[in-house]
């Protein structure tokens, strides 16, 4: 269920601005899925709030969660619907509940915003690669400036072939319009290939990195390895920006599962998901042979490794991410039990795999128990129970990371293709290509898509420009796309004093009561720890990395690189950041020949020896 506040509004100033936690009833460290209101939550507050939500999701997968139970909404503010935005033709957006109302409210930013900033990246030669779970405003902002900087490039060259010098009127005193983009969007893999590029290709002399920080360490090393290592990256805040799926693998527990699978009778292979820091990745490689994976390629991965070592001989230990091992469990289970044919495996799955492979695959999975992400176990009960319900007639949609439950609604819908699971790119393009079917037939009735969001929020910003794209390119007129933010009732807090933004009482805002994004009784997945980056401290970088010439601001900049824990450090006596890089490696040349490479093989048989 989702509440619907009596008098909602949009929030549209940008810039320095917060609503202040003491307007916000309850544990005051919760707040709606947009950073511009929840800056609010800093320092020490923020830390604990996220400390202690974490905490409460791994107690509650054990039976023992020490939270309180969330407050309940009156009758008569329940309603059976979720918020949704409605992306029609002609860039008509129409947001229907206040969750939705508070994303929409910054797709279209101000021009002097994009401007301004488009200008600092030239002109500074900076590159921004930001993570798809960035807050809107933020989104909002980024994907305006990369649409900007194709349109002053396309008059640029305009001009050049008219025989001008490529000056660009509304840029005057002679400057450039890089080729390269200079904002990329993307996934956590593609954002160092994305930065490498924009070294190579478009000459980026600094990097702001907007993501967590395994995210940011990444992309430094990825950047080193292809011979930019003296670019700096730059974190969006000095604080640490924490991932809790990340931390899972950090400990003692994830070491011990490690050399005790690695102690198997079996060759076994460590399947790394790779959002986790360079020092998980260097400390598995020091242990058992390991290969990263993406929820995009980690079925492919796993169906390709048991091929080549053999399905009854090969142990795949899968980590840390416990509910994507799961849930790889439940679709190969899938695969078996509806009967798929061994001509539809080899179609669909691999060409090597037949029913007896696929089960032989299924049965050598070993999950790692204790591993999870704060923003994908939001999907609880009481949102299945609505999605069911109410939204039979919807596309549904799930990262890998999703718990079972909701899950195992889009693997069924998927099946019949009215439905995927998969990465967030999957969940893109799957939604791309549903609006360009019906956007193809030309049907002069009218037609509205629904999509089941089954990710963080952030996402609808790189969806609703794709939808809009896609229905301007086809100059399509009767097909409407809805995404449907999957909320619950408990994903709301009451405000009972007056805000700070112009005085206006707002009753409810849309959030989360255990913290912004992290109800463990399911809300609307926003991801704290993503929203640690907003639009004031990308100018705040970017003001300093103008005046780094001065000392104060050197050394400021300097507390905004990415950790460096594994600088100078040995595993034994290997170099260890080669070693944080060595699953990679693995991947990416998985990746270019459809198969593990010798080295990966021959490691796995020697310790298997």
């Amino acid at each position: 269920m989702f509440i619907r506040p009596a008098a909602a509004r949009r929030l549209t100033a940008f810039g320095r601005r917060a609503l202040a936690p003491s307007s916000v009833s309850g544990r005051r460290c919760a707040v709606a899925g947009t950073s511009s209101i929840g800056r609010s939550i800093r320092g020490r507050r923020y830390d604990e709030c996220v400390e202690r939500t974490t905490k409460d999701v791994n107690l509650q997968r054990r039976g023992l969660s020490s939270a309180p139970t969330p407050p309940t909404a009156p009758p008569a503010q329940q309603i059976s619907s979720f918020p949704s935005i409605i992306i029609g033709p002609n860039h008509k957006l129409q947001p229907r509940g206040s969750f939705a109302e508070a994303q929409a409210a910054f797709l279209e930013p101000p021009k002097d915003v994009v401007e301004s900033l488009l200008d600092q990246l030239i002109d500074l030669r900076i590159g921004i690669v930001a993570h798809y779970y960035m807050d809107v405003e933020l989104q909002g902002v980024l994907h305006a400036i990369k649409r900007r900087q194709v349109e002053l490039l396309h008059h640029q060259q305009l001009n050049e072939e008219d025989g001008g010098e490529g000056i660009t009127a509304s840029h005057a005193g002679g400057r450039k319009i890089p080729e390269y983009p200079l904002v990329s969007i993307s996934d956590s893999l593609k954002m160092g290939d994305d930065a490498v590029q924009m070294c190579s290709k478009g000459g980026a002399q600094s990097i702001i990195c907007l993501g967590v920080d395994f995210m940011s360490e990444s992309v430094s090393a990825i950047m080193s390895k292809n011979g930019h290592g003296r670019v700096p990256v730059y974190r969006a805040t000095t604080k640490h920006i924490g991932c809790s799926l990340a931390e899972s693998a950090e400990g003692d527990s994830y070491r011990a599962w490690l050399n005790k699978s690695a102690a198997s009778d079996k060759k076994s292979l460590h399947v790394v998901y790779i959002n986790t820091s360079l020092e998980t990745k260097a400390v598995s490689s020091s242990i058992i042979p390991t290969i990263t994976c993406t929820s995009s390629n980690v079925l492919s991965t796993i169906l390709q490794a048991s091929i080549q070592m053999g399905p009854k001989e090969l142990q795949i230990c899968y980590g840390p991410d416990t509910y994507m091992g799961d849930n790889l469990v439940s679709l190969l289970d899938a695969v078996i039990e509806s009967g798929w044919s061994n001509d539809r495996i080899k179609a669909d799955l691999h060409p090597m795999h037949d029913q007896s492979t696929i089960k032989s695959l299924r049965d050598n999975i070993n999950v790692y128990p204790s591993g999870n992400c704060v923003v994908h176990h939001m999907f609880g009960r009481s949102v299945v129970e609505t999605v069911l319900n109410d939204y039979e007639d919807a596309y549904v949609t799930a990262h890998l990371e999703v718990p079972g439950e909701m899950f195992q609604i889009a693997l069924r819908k998927s099946l019949d293709d009215e439905g995927v699971v998969g990465s967030t790119s999957n969940i893109l393009n799957f939604i791309e290509r549903k609006v360009e079917e019906a956007a193809a037939e030309g049907s002069s009735e009218k037609r509205r898509l629904k999509f089941i969001l089954g990710t963080e929020a952030g996402m609808v910003t790189s969806i609703v420009r794709s939808v809009q794209d896609i229905l301007d390119s086809s100059a399509c007129q009767n097909v409407e796309a809805e995404i449907v933010f999957p909320v619950s009732s408990e994903a709301v807090m009451g405000v009972d004093e007056e805000d700070d933004i112009g005085g206006d009482k707002l009753e409810v805002v849309p959030g989360v009561a255990g913290g912004e994004g992290c109800s463990a009784a399911g809300g609307c997945a926003t991801c704290p720890f993503m929203k640690m980056n907003d639009l004031d401290a990308v100018h705040d970088i970017v003001d300093m990395i103008a005046e780094r010439s001065t000392g104060d601001n050197e050394l400021r900049l300097s507390k905004h690189l990415p950790p460096n824990r594994l600088q100078g450090r040995e595993i034994n006596g290997k170099n260890a950041i080669e070693l944080g890089i060595e699953p990679i490696v693995y991947m990416r040349e998985f990746m270019k020949e459809k198969r593990l490479s010798d080295e990966l093989v021959e490691r796995v048989e020697r310790m298997a020896a």
